[in-house]
């Protein structure tokens, strides 16, 4: 099981700068991808925050944010309720990490999520949520971020997901 972080969710659905490392990223999965109701709450208030910016138009965030729920109603990717012990996991990372990494709570509840959930690996662009999940025994992969124009050479738009790709 995989467990992508809601900014790497965003980008499957959503293009951004990441796109096209998230896309080639995910060509390459094999697994269950599950997130959490945080996730998708994140991921849609993602789409909503980046209409307001202006980065992508009205018909844009409708458009994404109905492929995510097509992909979720189509288990492409699975949600999962947050548990108590979700909670009480992410209270003891808190404990242990917080103070040496500079952790945000989210991240901290996604970590802990993947981890009730048994996930072995997390994809994230989070530099601080990453270096948490590595302590807490999780796998990463490597990630690095393209700029627009190398998403433009690579035939990458900026205004419609590339959700096809996933299946």
């Amino acid at each position: 099981m995989i467990y992508p972080d809601s900014s790497l969710i965003a980008s499957m659905y959503c293009p951004d700068a990441n796109t096209g490392v998230t896309l080639n990223l995910l060509a390459r999965t094999t697994g269950i991808l599950a997130t959490s109701v945080l996730g998708e709450f994140e991921t849609l208030n993602a789409f909503h925050l980046r209409l307001f910016r202006r980065e992508i138009p009205a018909q844009q965030a409708a458009s994404s944010l109905q492929c995510l729920e097509d992909d979720l109603a189509a288990g492409v990717l699975q949600s999962y309720a947050l548990s108590e012990g979700v909670f009480a996991r992410a209270r003891h990372l808190s404990g242990e990490y917080t103070a040496i990494f500079g952790t945000r709570a989210a991240d901290l509840l996604h970590l802990a999520a993947a981890l009730e959930l048994g996930a072995k690996t997390l994809y994230s662009f989070d530099r601080r949520q990453r270096d948490v999940a590595r302590a807490a025994g999780l796998k990463l992969n490597a990630l690095r971020r393209e700029s627009r124009r190398q998403l433009q050479r690579r035939g990458i738009p900026r205004t419609s997901p590339r959700r096809a790709q996933l299946r």
